[in-house]
């Protein structure tokens, strides 16, 4: 057994040694120029890391591929990165379902204050600024959608008119774009003036990275931007009120549901009635 483990231990020292080797190689071969980009203005790039001065984001760094060995390790770091963001999918999915069999005032939901931007640019912290002490409705679009997004904003819009005043008073829309690196504050302004957003209508987007960390949250996060669900939370933060429904149900239904959580309570029956596709 001691001369066993012994050889596990050459053995793994030497994988070790090789794994470094390899890694030390690809370091030299990729030496490069370095170049920033604005993940939502790919036309703004710099010399030097900084702020975007069109949307203020963080600009990121961007090198040209030159070696089959450094582009297979990136492949590699992408397929780690799509195979974790599916078992994070999978599992917030479970949560999800799990949490929408339970009652529904028992459903708690820890969202992340994560920075975004809105459709005018402005910069925000998801949960400070949007969600704190209100009550929401959330639902998740991408601007190039040809499919359910449309309906999806179709249907916030007629809720949007049917509570009148209470809308940027009382509650408050937003929708999360599933597409980030696609969906600019200027392509989503553009989209939401389509459907007469409101003044508490607010469509979010943001760097990736922090865009997945809150659809993982939310429980929304999808390997491919088509297979997003057509959910709708409605949540009332102030007394930790929340509950989903189906983004597609008629309009009333979902007056009644936002109605109700305003107040604090949930009806469970309107709950199934509006799930129902």
């Amino acid at each position: 057994m001691v001369m066993l483990a012994g050889i596990e231990v050459e053995a793994q020292a030497f994988t070790n040694t090789g794994v470094r080797d390899q890694i030390s190689e690809k370091k030299t071969t990729t030496k490069q120029v370095k170049s920033y980009v604005c993940p939502m203005h790919p036309e703004v790039k710099s010399t030097k890391p900084g702020k975007c001065p069109k949307c203020k984001m963080d600009l990121r760094l961007e090198r040209a591929v030159t070696s089959t060995a450094v582009t297979a390790n990136q492949s590699l770091i992408a397929d780690n990165a799509l195979a974790k963001a599916a078992v994070m999918s999978a599992n917030s999915t479970d949560a999800a379902n799990t949490a929408s069999n339970a009652p529904a005032s028992a459903t708690k939901i820890v969202i992340p204050d994560v920075e975004v931007l809105d459709q005018n640019g402005n910069a925000l912290h998801f949960y400070s600024d949007l969600i704190k002490g209100k009550t929401v409705a959330i639902n998740f679009i991408f601007t190039n959608c040809t499919t359910i997004c449309p309906p999806l904003a179709a249907t916030f819009a007629r809720v949007q008119k049917d509570l009148g005043d209470k809308t940027g008073r009382d509650v408050h829309f937003i929708s999360i774009s599933v597409d980030p690196l696609t969906d600019t504050p200027e392509r989503l302004k553009a989209w939401g003036a389509k459907f007469k957003a409101g003044d508490g209508w607010t469509f979010v987007t943001g760097e990736k990275q922090e865009v997945d960390k809150l659809l993982n949250a939310l429980g929304a996060s999808v390997s491919r931007r088509e297979d997003h669900s057509p959910t709708v939370i409605v949540g009332n933060d102030l007394k930790g009120v929340w509950t989903r429904t189906y983004g597609l149900a008629r309009s009333t239904q979902i007056v009644g549901l936002i109605m109700n959580v305003i107040e604090g309570k949930v009806d469970e029956s309107l709950t199934k009635e509006t799930a129902k596709p």
